[in-house]
């Protein structure tokens, strides 16, 4: 259960390696990733369109001919995912291999042919892990809601956690220990927008962010974020913005959106939100007293 636990934490990444490789891998990116062995590229570009890989790691010796187009494709469909090549072993093809790779776009070679290489490695897979969306948003908002309440950060940490999948009130509420119909009591005395509205956006801000790879599709983001259709997000799309899932897509990146979110939602209301608890309970408030049980 607990190695379980760990495995979830851990930065997924697809790997195309000769069979050797792949134990080494494996050794040198313990408690820091966890690897996903493909046979092909094709394999590997699906796991990144399932967002199941957030990297991916390719040996040069596996990227010949055909193969460097394919390498091509997937530095193209997805910019924002960190790819890597790993040099092992080197033979008299090897120096034009490598040249065809950097022609391709993929602009990391990793050569661990040494122990320096292999911590290179390691580095190379986990530092974009920083830039993922959910610390970009926590940092963010954490320097907009300096000095807010502990239980109001709680609420906009929920909404970008990276270890929460919240797509409802209902669920929301349950996640902070708190009655939905209290927590939207509490947004609407205080005279904020509805939890309902911060929720939607911020799934709004991760669509954007995905989109901004182009080998996702508007299914594949949609499956993602646990919308139960494309159309069901498509519908969410037009209802907050008034645009369709393409123009969304064509108009706003992930940052555009979550600047859009501090704006609307967070920096207009900021006098409320410095003193706004909607988790505690409010002042005056006594909790009920029980006599002792009789045995």
């Amino acid at each position: 259960m607990i190695a379980a636990t760990m495995r979830q934490t851990l930065t997924p990444v697809a790997t195309v390696l000769l069979p050797p490789e792949r134990s080494r891998v494996d050794a040198a990116g313990e408690g820091l990733y966890c690897t996903l062995h493909r046979d092909s590229l094709d394999d590997a570009m699906h796991d990144l369109k399932s967002h199941r890989a957030h990297a991916v790691l390719i040996s040069v010796a596996c990227c010949v001919g055909a193969e460097v187009a394919k390498v091509a494709q997937l530095v193209r469909e997805f910019p924002r995912v960190p790819a890597v090549a790993l040099l092992s072993q080197v033979d008299a093809s090897t120096p034009q291999d490598v040249l065809y790779l950097g022609r391709s776009g993929l602009q990391t070679l990793i050569d661990v042919r040494s122990g320096k290489g292999w911590r290179e490695l390691r580095e190379a897979l986990v530092a974009d892990r920083g830039a993922d969306l959910e610390r970009l948003a926590l940092g963010q908002l954490a320097l907009d809601l300096t000095g807010v309440p502990a239980d109001c950060w709680r609420f906009f940490e929920a909404l970008f956690g990276p270890k929460t999948r919240i797509t409802t009130v209902r669920t929301l509420a349950a996640h902070l220990h708190v009655l939905p119909s209290t927590l939207m009591s509490r947004f609407f005395r205080a005279r904020l927008p509805a939890p309902k509205r911060y929720l939607a956006t911020a799934r709004l801000v991760r669509a954007a962010y995905l989109f901004e790879n182009p080998g996702l599709s508007v299914a594949s983001v949609s499956n993602v974020l646990d919308y139960s259709s494309p159309q069901s997000f498509g519908r969410h799309v037009r209802t907050m913005l008034g645009l369709t899932a393409v123009d969304f897509r064509r108009r706003y990146t992930g940052q555009w959106m979550l600047d859009h979110f501090r704006e609307e939602l967070i920096i207009s209301h900021l006098p409320t939100l410095r003193i706004f608890s909607p988790l505690a309970p409010p002042p005056g408030w006594l909790a009920p007293q029980f006599p002792n049980s009789v045995m």
